[in-house]
């Protein structure tokens, strides 16, 4: 029961910091954020800190890698409601775009790209636990489609990897630009996925 108490108090702490630590890293950026600021916001200690995420650099690991698996369950999720290829696909679209042009992540993302320049191997990581495994899950479900008897006018692999840059083009300009770029209406978004799905054979 002790042990029990302790794992649950861990992770509530865990919690708090790491919620502390993305408010703040997307508030003021990575670099001017410190450890202790993140500690006045969560509670707790320093001491803590150090024992969870080693340092500042794990606990951004932390903070950009909590939602690595979230594109691929979003995938698997939306294509086992048995809609038809087109509504699946008009329906991920809406929520994948939601997701990477929310502020905060594209405010993340920000942070990655600096990061990245520096750390090649925090990049490597990021890529093939966050873009690898979403792309990798809408292959898969093409590739469920064309097994199902769905004529594709493509492969799997191409047509996840086209229909994904399709949103990830536009965070990463939104990121790059600081909003220079407007982002595309709903209308525009729309359209691009019918016309995706009219080159994928889908329509």
């Amino acid at each position: 029961m002790t042990d029990e108490f302790e794992c649950d108090r861990l992770d509530r702490r865990r919690r708090a910091i790491t919620d502390a630590a993305r408010a703040l890293f997307i508030e003021q950026g990575f670099e001017r954020t410190t450890l202790g600021q993140i500690v006045e916001r969560a509670g707790g200690s320093l001491a803590t800190i150090y024992k969870l995420f080693g340092n500042k650099e794990g606990l951004l690991d932390a903070v950009v890698f909590e939602k690595a698996a979230s594109g691929e369950n979003l995938i698997r999720e939306i294509a086992q409601c048995g809609a038809s290829p087109a509504d699946t696909l008009r329906r991920l679209a809406a929520v994948l775009y939601e997701r990477f042009l929310d502020p905060d992540d594209v405010a993340l993302v920000r942070i990655v790209i600096a990061r990245s320049i520096d750390d090649a191997d925090f990049a490597r990581r990021f890529f093939e636990s966050t873009a690898m495994h979403t792309r990798r899950a809408l292959e898969r479900t093409f590739a469920q489609w064309e097994a199902q008897g769905v004529r594709l006018r493509g492969s799997p692999d191409m047509l996840a990897e086209v229909f994904l840059g399709l949103m990830v083009s536009d965070m990463q300009t939104d990121a790059i630009s600081h909003g220079v770029v407007a982002r595309p209406s709903a209308e525009r978004i729309a359209a691009r996925i019918e016309f995706f799905l009219r080159g994928a054979g889908l329509a």
